[in-house]
């Protein structure tokens, strides 16, 4: 337990202007007595290049921050900025959070974890002998780690680029050991032998609106899970509740990626249960608004 008491923290990332994380956070380290900052660090608000990533995470570690979070579309693209990575960052190849030490900028990924606590308590009993992801990026290598370590079985994956899905594929095999991960290029091939569809690509979010998929391809036996968050129920999930399927959404995702993220930056243990409570809270005042 460090004695320090004032952080600084941010997200880079384009269109994030409805995270939840700066709140997230912020109310988190005031339970813990923290005079705690999140800033948002947004491509999209600023007009700014992808290709300004160089300079936005050299401008975060000179004003003293504690570290900072990445998103979409800087998962991977960050990770030559780096000085080192943890293992799990260096296994994923994905970066979700960097922290500043000693002059050093350390990657490491927390979402595999987000993901994986968030189907375990969301979906605990349902079947896993085979499912489709959607999504081969950062978040994408996070969540396909995830479903192996869930015992998902037969595993498709489906990119625009299907060479990363190919990519991918190979990776989860030489990790795992065993074939069980496979790139496709059509989910129509895939998803009617699937138990379950898993969304790991920006589609659905309020900038990339629609569905990732073919909503005529799901079956009430089908349960869906999506990583996205603004909104809470996209339109993936809206439309596979309206046809009886199970499903999960993002947020809880968000919520423990960001335990991960908190422990990561300020060294104390947060409270997954109060910070899910305030996630909840902060989508119910949305709704209100």
């Amino acid at each position: 337990m460090t004695s320090q008491t004032t952080y600084r923290v941010g997200l880079i990332g384009a269109g994030i202007q409805l995270s939840k994380s700066p709140a997230l956070h912020m109310h988190e380290g005031a339970a813990h007595g923290l005079d705690y900052i999140y800033e948002l660090v947004d491509i999209t608000a600023r007009g700014l290049p992808e290709s300004a990533l160089p300079e936005l995470v050299a401008e975060l570690q000179a004003r003293s921050f504690a570290g900072t979070n990445i998103t979409h579309p800087f998962k991977q693209a960050v990770i030559p900025l780096l000085d080192a990575l943890s293992e799990d960052a260096r296994m994923l190849g994905a970066v979700n959070t960097v922290v500043f030490k000693d002059g050093k900028r350390i990657g490491h990924n927390t979402d595999w974890y987000g993901f994986y606590e968030n189907f375990a308590q969301g979906l605990p009993d349902v079947k896993r002998s085979r499912a489709l992801l959607a999504g081969a990026g950062g978040a994408g290598v996070a969540v396909a780690h995830a479903l192996l370590k869930l015992d998902i079985r037969h595993l498709d994956i489906l990119d625009q680029d299907p060479a990363r899905a190919q990519r991918l594929a190979d990776d989860l095999n030489a990790r795992f050991g065993a074939e069980r991960a496979f790139a496709v290029t059509d989910a129509a091939d895939s998803l009617p032998q699937a138990d379950g569809f898993v969304n790991a690509t920006p589609v659905g979010m309020l900038a990339h609106p629609g569905m990732p998929i073919d909503p005529a391809l799901l079956q009430q036996r089908h349960w869906v899970a999506d990583i996205v968050y603004v909104p809470l129920e996209t339109q993936l999930l809206a439309t596979a509740k309206a046809r009886g399927c199970r499903i999960l959404p993002g947020g809880g995702m968000t919520v423990y990626q960001a335990v991960g993220a908190f422990r990561l930056f300020c060294g104390r243990e947060p409270d997954a249960a109060r910070m899910s409570a305030d996630f909840l809270r902060l989508c119910a005042s949305d709704k209100a608004a």
